[in-house]
């Protein structure tokens, strides 16, 4: 049987950042690099950040735009890009609505609707029930934002995204990157436009966001005592005896870290939860290329129409400044959905004729991927159960991490600074 003093499950940015971090902290005391061994389930790294180049386009698994809140981390990841073109973008997106685009966020830019709409919202959101009770995602719209403002935008939206009933989902269920407004900042808005957000301003390398996976694994590469497998599968963990099993081997580890799916990682570790608790959505994405230009000066537009499929459509040339239009296209479906590929993209390119992004343009190349788990359910179920078998699995040191391991809503770099922070803690 191996024995490794860090064993990583999952090769995406977590795992990898968690994979660097420790070795970091251990040179810092001292103590020499320690054994890492990363394993990974599919046959290449990056999870998600994952990046297709077909035709002289490209494209990642979705938009994955880092919008770095940490100079530090985004300093440490140019450093490692060398010769990458780097672009920092200030934001432009758009709701479309009624056949006009509404900049984000909606609720601070209602007076952008037409007259009888933008009256309508003002007034539910002045005359709103404060009082209200605000326990789900859909109580706390309403409460906090009115029945207008609700129901023409960040009710149909969020439906489309998540594919649930928002009254599920937990109030709190996007933490900060659910963007708010009172009174105050919906009329100043009016005369001086604030576009502020946590993503006003991001960064996108043209070789796509594998570039920012590819800094990690440099770094990885250049640890004598740390390794990365392809192929591997985690199957089973003894917390007791602190052994893992993978397809490959059985391994013993000091610390165990896991970006894989919180709730995989409890059947395999043989934790009993209630299973019900932990649910997610699936979304469907079409990377598109065609032979000329489409809309400019967008990066992404949000589509709450109920009529449309997608909720969102993003401008990759946009961003990059190229000639010909390359588009992102994002569905939600419920993780259990049939979905028939052929027709899905029928129907995505029907309304994108519909709302003018395709009118002469021809597509030349595509690209589609279903991401499954890809927005996890928080409720108030999840947030429990989540935090009493995290606490199970700590105590035979298995340590679950990002979005998914975490089972929350968060960033990327979200999960490095997650991930150094945990390398800290572990190592002191």
């Amino acid at each position: 049987m191996e024995q490794v003093d860090h064993l990583v499950v999952g090769a995406g940015m977590s795992g990898l950042s968690y994979a660097v971090a420790i070795r970091d902290e251990a040179r810092a005391r001292g103590r020499g690099d320690p054994s890492v061994l990363v394993v990974e389930r599919d046959h290449e790294p990056g999870g998600y950040c994952k990046t297709i180049v077909k035709d002289g386009f490209v494209w990642d698994y979705s938009g994955h735009f880092f919008h770095f809140k940490h100079s530090e981390i985004e300093a440490w990841l140019r450093e490692r890009m060398p010769g990458q073109d780097v672009r920092t973008v200030v934001k432009r997106s758009f709701i479309r609505y009624a056949g006009r685009d509404i900049d984000f966020p909606f609720q601070k830019n209602i007076h952008q609707l037409p007259h009888d709409e933008f009256i309508a919202c003002l007034y539910d959101f002045v005359f709103r029930d404060e009082r209200a009770p605000r326990g789900s995602f859909l109580q706390m719209v309403h409460a906090r934002f009115g029945a207008s403002i609700a129901e023409k935008f960040l009710v149909p939206y969020n439906e489309k995204l998540y594919a649930t009933d928002l009254d599920a989902l937990d109030e709190d269920a996007m933490g900060r990157f659910f963007p708010h407004a009172d009174l105050k900042d919906i009329v100043r808005n009016m005369r001086h436009p604030d576009p502020s957000s946590y993503n006003a301003t991001f960064t996108y390398p043209r070789g796509g966001a594998i570039e920012y996976v590819r800094a990690f694994l440099r770094e990885l590469d250049a640890s004598p005592r740390a390794s990365l497998s392809l192929g591997e599968q985690l199957v089973d963990i003894d917390l007791k005896k602190r052994v893992a099993t993978t397809t490959k081997r059985t391994i013993g580890y000091g610390a165990l870290v896991t970006s894989a799916p919180l709730p995989s990682v409890l059947e395999a570790a043989h934790v009993e939860h209630a299973r019900e608790v932990f649910t997610w959505n699936k979304v469907l994405v079409f990377n598109l290329g065609f032979d000329d230009k489409g809309p400019r000066d967008v990066h992404w537009t949000y589509f709450p129409d109920r009529a449309r499929r997608f909720y969102r459509v993003g401008n990759y040339d946009n961003i990059m400044g190229d000639p010909r239009m390359s588009l992102y296209v994002e569905i939600g479906a419920r993780a259990d959905e049939t979905l028939d590929i052929d027709a899905e993209r029928a129907r995505v390119l029907d309304d994108l004729r519909a709302e003018g992004f395709v009118t002469t343009q021809r597509l030349v190349a595509e690209h589609h991927v279903v991401m499954n788990p890809a927005y996890v359910h928080i409720t108030k179920g999840s947030l429990a159960e989540t935090a009493r078998t995290k606490a199970l699995l700590e105590e035979g040191a298995v340590h679950p991490v990002g979005r998914y391991g975490g089972w929350t809503y968060c960033s990327i770099e979200d999960n490095i600074v997650e991930t150094r922070a945990l390398a800290a803690r572990l190592s002191a």
